[in-house]
């Protein structure tokens, strides 16, 4: 594969080089606590996290390429973050150019994952690293790969660093709550505009479609649209109607600079009566009741606690369920507070204290056998004083055609 270099190509930008965009001296802490001595990181949002933002553009979708697979690889030393290296594909000679990577140590040559291994552990190697205990992301790397690792690097005890990798993420930057609140608010205001532009007679699939369309054109990535008209609890894209006198619900993720945005809302077919107003009530009394008290320091059982004293005065409880999760650039990434979430994970975080710059999802949804799906789901920030929920607007019944 060709790289030409030519007047024509821009000047190479040097402006990030040696400048890491995350906190080494908390990794390095975190890698000490863990007892690794360095990190092979191969999954793309910790690739993404240690890069600060950079994917790259040919793999963003799919990794398959012929017989094999793209498999970057991130390697970091403890103690030694300027050291730090990245093993990529060829055609990433482009990024380079454009300034794109803070590491010098790069090798871009690699086409298949057994390549990308080996040149990781060389890499590791020629800075003094190839030895002693090296986390990987068990959950990322293929057997393949693994296996030329266990072989280059006879020296080395090979473990799982997923959990160090995963905390680091945890505490958000300011930088990183900008954009989370900005991805929010754009899936609220995509979903608002859905709302507003449809109403009886339109499919699920129609509205999931143009779900998609309203977050694609305030430049989010759409991940995906859980969907639920009236009684219908299935939340897949079909061709079910949405017909006069039901309700529905919008829960979407959509990705704003490798951030999610992940909320929900409902709606109407016209103005709601009475039942519908103390349903929707019953959900943000629970809501509100989780923020009680949310700020550095509370105990992170301490939201449940609140929620299910508000859940036990709900008529509907019987039919309610509550649940909180981290979010960020993964769903359900850290802070983990319940072990019985989709998908399971240990609390690790429900009886330690919530700290400044933690993201939390919090939602309620009822499920009722004569109304419907009706959920609320909202993102909520831990901040110096308090927290401060991100794209909080649209929390009542919103009506078609509105």
């Amino acid at each position: 594969m060709s790289f030409a270099y030519s007047e024509g190509n821009p000047v190479e930008d040097t402006s990030k080089l040696h400048k890491p965009p995350f906190d080494t001296g908390r990794l390095d802490r975190l890698m000490e606590e863990a007892t690794l001595d360095a990190l092979l990181v191969t999954s793309k949002h910790s690739i993404q996290y240690l890069l600060g933002g950079y994917r790259f553009f040919f793999y963003d979708y799919m990794d398959a390429h012929g017989l094999s697979r793209y498999l970057p690889f991130f390697i970091y030393v403890k103690g030694r973050p300027l050291d730090s290296g990245y093993v990529g594909a060829p055609m990433e000679r482009y990024e380079k150019q454009l300034g794109k990577f803070w590491v010098s140590n790069l090798d871009l040559k690699n086409h298949f994952a057994k390549a990308y291994a080996k040149s990781a552990a060389e890499l590791l190697k020629s800075l003094g690293g190839g030895r002693g205990r090296i986390g990987i992301e068990v959950g990322f790397m293929p057997i393949d790969a693994y296996r030329v690792l266990e072989e280059e690097l006879p020296q080395a005890e090979i473990v799982d660093g997923t959990y160090t990798l995963e905390i680091l993420r945890a505490l958000k930057t300011p930088a990183e709550l900008a954009i989370i609140r900005e991805a929010s608010e754009k899936v609220v205001d995509s979903m608002l505009a859905v709302i507003s532009k449809h109403g009886p007679g339109v499919s699920k699939r129609a509205l999931f479609e143009a779900l998609r369309q309203e977050e694609t054109a305030r430049d989010l990535k759409f991940e995906y649209a859980l969907t639920n008209i009236g009684t219908a609890f299935n939340r897949a894209p079909y061709d079910k109607i949405w017909e006069e006198g039901e309700t529905l619900a919008l829960d979407s993720g959509g990705n704003y600079k490798g951030y999610i945005g992940d909320l929900c809302r409902m709606a109407y077919t016209t103005e709601p009566d009475q039942e519908l107003v103390d349903l929707l009530g019953q959900i943000e009394l629970v809501q509100q009741a989780a923020r009680r008290n949310l700020r550095p320091g509370t105990i992170g059982a301490g939201i449940f606690e609140n929620a299910n004293a508000a859940l036990a005065q709900c008529p509907a409880k019987d039919q309610m369920f509550f649940m909180a999760h981290g979010m960020g650039i993964v769903s359900h990434e850290a802070p983990w507070l319940m072990n019985n979430a989709f998908p399971n994970y240990p609390a690790h975080h429900r009886n330690l204290p919530l700290e400044e710059g933690m993201v939390v999802s919090i939602e309620t949804e009822l499920h009722h056998t004569k109304r419907g799906f009706i959920k609320l789901e909202d993102t909520v920030a831990i901040t110096k004083d308090g927290c401060e929920g991100f794209g909080d607007h649209g929390r009542g019944w919103n009506i078609a055609g509105r």
